[in-house]
């Protein structure tokens, strides 16, 4: 393997961990709370989906 994706993979980053700090940066500009989220990753991003208004739960 090489290239970017190789280059993610060793650093750490997934997917989940991306869109979590994505959308956790977008509504809190924080750090903290972006490293948090990233860390939860996929937790952060379902329990988004389900909970923001006019998602598939809201």
């Amino acid at each position: 393997m090489s290239g970017p994706r190789s280059a993610a993979a060793q650093a750490g980053i997934g997917l989940g961990s991306a869109i979590a700090v994505a959308i956790s940066w977008s509504l809190h500009k924080s750090v903290i709370w972006a490293a948090i989220h990233g860390f939860l990753s996929w937790l952060y991003v379902i329990y988004y989906v389900l909970t923001r208004p006019g998602g598939i739960g809201g």
